[in-house]
């Protein structure tokens, strides 16, 4: 089954610091980085790491400082998008990094962030899988993304909210529902987008709207399943957290990569937090192939 995955590819420029500012503050930071990330981008990359299917990027590069990085980038691994290039600058994500490793994201949305009905022409695949992230639905040029997989609905379609899901107008997100997406959300966004404490209720609320399977990360705890009737909470791996940049993205990527070779539900994602513990504890969402393999030789353990 080909994967696509639909969305933005951005240059990160990681700033670790002490603490997040306060209005007036005066902070040093500990280091910076640029690195490449994006949603979409990182969700992609973990999928082709695993080499278990064929994998397209659908990501708009454009021009300026930020655009002119993302190109090399790209090239430097080889990677091309489907989408033509753009004559409209790039925005980037400044990712500001506590000690702890928690992220909080700073983001200017340039041409990667804006899709044209032109572009989706050149589709011509037969995509069994298709992310989606929030990012891209939230912005106007969303209706664009949603009229194509209305037109050419996948067998799965994996949607990944992220935090500014509170964002993204309800007549969006039902349409999302009404193509029974795969929800992919971390705790605190499914609860508070279902107004419930409860993960496994607020799972099936979501489930009830979507008739699909929901899919909640848990941290350090691991991640919950809700499968048809059946539920499940498959424990996390152990990991030194560094940073949290693209942990999620990384999960959805492989899990989508693993059902796409007929892993059932469970121990994709059972694999996929071996994978996403990976992420956590090293700098920047790009897992390196080496790494990748020594979790493979451990069997995911």
């Amino acid at each position: 089954m080909a994967l696509l995955f639909i969305g933005s590819t951005v240059a990160d420029v990681v700033i670790r610091l002490p603490q997040l500012p306060y209005t007036g503050d005066d902070v040093h930071i500990t280091s910076q980085q640029v690195s490449l990330g994006g949603c979409a981008y990182n969700a992609y990359h973990t999928a082709r790491l695993t080499g278990l299917t064929d994998c397209t990027l659908f990501s708009p590069v454009g021009t300026g400082v930020w655009g002119d990085w993302v190109r090399r980038a790209l090239a430097d691994r080889r990677v091309q998008t489907a989408v033509p290039p753009v004559d409209a600058p790039n925005g980037c994500c400044y990712c500001l990094v506590e000690p702890n490793g928690e992220r909080t994201f700073m983001c200017e949305h340039g041409a990667e962030y804006a899709f044209r009905p032109e572009w989706f022409d050149a589709l011509t695949g037969d995509y069994g899988g298709v992310y989606v992230c929030g990012l891209e639905i939230e912005e106007p040029t969303g209706e664009v993304i949603l009229d194509w997989l209305e037109q050419h609905p996948p067998r799965r379609l994996y949607f990944a909210p992220g935090p500014r899901l509170m964002h993204i107008p309800p007549r969006k997100m039902a349409r999302l529902m009404e193509l029974h997406a795969v929800f992919h959300m971390n705790e605190a966004e499914i609860c508070h987008f279902t107004r419930s404490q409860d993960v496994s209720q607020a799972a099936h609320m979501l489930q009830t709207l979507t008739q699909s399977d929901v899919i909640v990360t848990l941290g350090e705890r691991g991640a919950y399943v809700l499968h048809d009737d059946e539920e499940a909470i498959i424990p996390g791996v152990p990991a030194r957290v560094v940073d949290t940049i693209g942990a999620g993205d990384a999960h959805i990527g492989a899990v989508m990569a693993f059902e796409a070779a007929d892993v059932p539900l469970v121990e994709a994602v059972r694999r996929a937090n071996a994978v996403s513990a990976a992420v956590v504890s090293q700098n920047g969402a790009e897992l390196s192939k080496e790494k990748y393999e020594a979790i493979e030789a451990r069997r995911f353990y």
